[in-house]
C-alpha cells in the first residue's frame, strides 16, 4: 500500500459532466500528483485517459444504499481514494420542481460525503455558491447552505467549500442567466471593485483550478465549524475573489 501511495494520490470526482466537473477532471488528469481519477457518471462520457476510470453509477442506489462497491473495493485492498471532489448542481428549472432540485443538490452530495468520510478520505472539496446560508429565505441559497452545514458535522478529516459568484463557461445544457452574464458581466467587472468584487462572475476552469490547489495545499486557516452534539470537520470556506486569487496563482 506504501509503494503505491508514493506514486500519487486518487481523486474521486462527482458531478464530472458538468461546467466546474469537467474542467475538474481535466485538470486533475494533467497533474502529476495525481495517479488516477475516478469519475462518477450517469452515463458513459466517452472520454478516454490512462488515468481515468469512469464509473456509470445509479445515484438514486449511492443515495439510498449509501455505497458505490467499486470504491468499496479500492478501500478494502488498501486504495482508497483521498481527494473527493463534488461539483454536482443542477437549477429547479431543469430539476423540474424543487424537490427534485434538493435530491441533485443537497441528497446526493450528502451521500457522497457520508461515503468520503466512511472510506477514509483525506478531504472532501464541494462547490456550493455565494450566499448560501441554513438561514436564507431564498430556497436555492437554503439548500446549498443545509448541504454544507450537513457536510460539516460529518467529522470529515478537512472539507473545503467554494462559493462562486456567477458562473460562466459552455455548458452541455442552456442557461439563459449565464448566457447573459457571459456578455454583461465583464462591462461591469470595473464597477464590481472594493466590497462588490465578491459578486464577479468566475469562470468554472477558475474554480476547478482553485479546488485542485485547495487539495494540494497546506491546511492553514481553515475556519472551524462550530458545533455541540457532534465534531465539526475542519472547514475552509473559499469565497469568490479568493477562487479567483487562488486561479490565477495556478496558471
Amino acid at each position: 500500500m506504501a509503494e503505491s501511495r508514493q506514486t500519487g494520490k486518487t481523486a474521486v470526482v462527482i458531478g464530472s459532466t458538468g461546467l466546474v466537473g469537467a474542467h475538474l477532471v481535466r485538470r486533475l488528469l494533467d497533474d502529476d500528483r495525481y495517479r488516477q481519477v475516478i469519475s462518477l457518471a450517469r452515463r458513459e462520457t466517452g472520454s478516454k485517459h490512462p488515468k481515468l476510470r469512469t464509473l456509470v453509477l445509479d445515484f438514486e442506489r449511492m443515495a439510498e444504499t449509501g455505497t458505490i462497491e467499486e470504491l468499496e473495493k479500492l478501500a478494502r485492498e488498501g486504495e482508497a481514494p483521498e481527494d473527493w471532489f463534488c461539483a454536482l448542481g443542477t437549477t429547479i428549472r431543469v430539476a423540474g420542481s424543487q424537490q427534485a432540485f434538493r435530491r441533485v443538490d443537497y441528497d446526493y452530495p450528502l451521500a457522497f460525503g457520508r461515503l468520503a468520510k466512511k472510506l477514509g478520505a483525506e478531504r472532501v472539496l464541494l462547490v456550493t455558491a455565494i450566499g448560501s446560508s441554513a438561514e436564507s429565505k431564498v430556497f436555492y441559497s437554503r439548500v446549498k447552505g443545509e448541504l454544507e452545514r450537513d457536510l460539516a458535522a460529518l467529522g470529515l478529516p478537512e472539507l473545503a467549500i467554494f462559493q462562486p459568484s456567477l458562473l460562466m463557461g459552455e455548458r452541455q445544457e442552456f442557461r439563459l442567466v449565464e448566457k447573459i452574464a457571459a456578455v454583461v458581466m465583464p462591462a461591469l467587472a470595473p464597477v464590481l471593485s472594493g466590497p462588490l468584487r465578491k459578486y464577479r462572475a468566475v469562470r468554472g476552469d477558475d474554480v476547478a483550478a482553485a479546488m485542485v490547489a485547495v487539495a494540494n495545499g497546506s491546511s492553514q486557516g481553515l475556519a472551524h465549524a462550530q458545533g455541540k452534539a457532534l465534531t465539526p470537520s475542519p472547514v475552509r470556506r473559499v469565497a469568490n475573489d479568493e477562487i479567483q486569487r487562488l486561479a490565477k496563482r495556478s496558471t
